[in-house]
């Protein structure tokens, strides 16, 4: 059904309200069309360690600390840096053995089976190369640069094979838990941009996803997904809160603004133009939502098609009245 919008209802109001009528009977329309848009998500996340970057240092054999360099918790190392100096009897022996082998055996096989002791033991190559200057202390060295985040030890302490001393954490690059509505886990699938941004810094970050993990919080109905980020001056720190915009490859879509659609019900409709100026018919279509400002269109127009721009307005009493939309 179709209904007209009667122009002779403007001569029935007074000359001083004549302004504001105008403007507001004034219909404006515009045509559907195909435009290449980039749907978006919009969520939040937090900093964690990337699970690869964690180093233990765990001595193969036991002993005492003699001097402790890494003394601080969070003390930042570099790859081979000295940890600590130690005394172990098992190392002792092992250099030993090693020494006599070179001095008094001229059997290669002996001397190259307390080489390798040694290697096992993961001393440090300079160490063994020097070892006849000095046999009596080992060094711990840092495998990878980092800060410590566990220290396990204290000056003067003892400790056993297989220990955990320290933690090493590198952050070159970190991870980026972001909660996902399961709702939104086949959009997720074409996101191919992931760039994030924390309100203690300008700097923006740029992510790779890195997979959704497979357990489902109940209560809040979300996945985790988690982002790869590289962390280039170690600015980002595990717990730091993260803005997360997620953005897909550009795509073309049948769109229109949010403006030219009404809900009623739980049911959009649009106002197209009709064969005559002035007439309007509403038409219910299904829409998506795609940005805070347009709708696409999934079914009921096709590009071309002439709709009213400020559909709110044509929502009046009589259309309502006789069931119209």
């Amino acid at each position: 059904m179709k209904y007209l919008i009667l122009l002779t209802l403007l001569l029935s109001l007074s000359e001083a309200k004549e302004a504001t009528v105008v403007q507001l009977f004034s219909v404006q329309t515009l045509k559907v069309a195909q435009s290449s848009h980039s749907k978006q998500m919009k969520s939040f996340g937090f900093v964690t360690i990337d699970d690869s970057l964690v180093y233990d240092v765990s001595p193969r054999f036991g002993g005492y600390i003699e001097v402790l360099y890494a003394n601080k918790l969070y003390k930042k190392v570099t790859k081979g840096q000295a940890l600590a100096r130690v005394y172990s009897p098992e190392v002792l022996k092992a250099k030993d053995e090693y020494i006599n082998s070179l001095r008094y055996s001229k059997n290669k096989a002996m001397s190259k089976s307390a080489l390798t002791k040694l290697k096992l033991l993961k001393i440090p190559h300079a160490e063994i190369k020097n070892i006849q200057k000095d046999r009596t202390l080992t060094t711990l060295i840092a495998p990878s640069s980092g800060y410590i985040f566990k220290k396990n030890i204290n000056n003067k302490a003892a400790f056993n094979a297989k220990q955990t001393l320290f933690e090493i954490v590198n952050l070159k690059n970190v991870w980026v838990e972001v909660k996902i509505h399961q709702n939104q886990r086949e959009l997720l699938r074409s996101i191919k941009t992931f760039t994030l941004t924390t309100p203690s810094s300008k700097e923006i970050f740029t992510a790779s996803n890195a997979g959704i993990y497979p357990t489902l919080d109940a209560k809040e109905e979300s996945y985790t997904l988690r982002l790869e980020v590289k962390n280039k001056n170690l600015y980002l720190k595990p717990g730091m809160y993260m803005r997360v915009a997620m953005k897909q490859a550009p795509q073309n879509y049948l769109t229109l603004p949010t403006t030219a659609v009404i809900r009623k019900n739980g049911v959009f409709y649009v106002f197209v133009v009709g064969e005559y100026e002035g007439e309007y018919e509403p038409l219910q279509i299904e829409v998506e939502v795609l940005n805070p400002d347009t709708y696409i269109v999934k079914s009921g127009l096709m590009a071309g098609d002439e709709v009213v721009n400020n559909a709110l307005f044509m929502m009046d009493s009589d259309a309502q009245v006789n069931g119209l939309y």
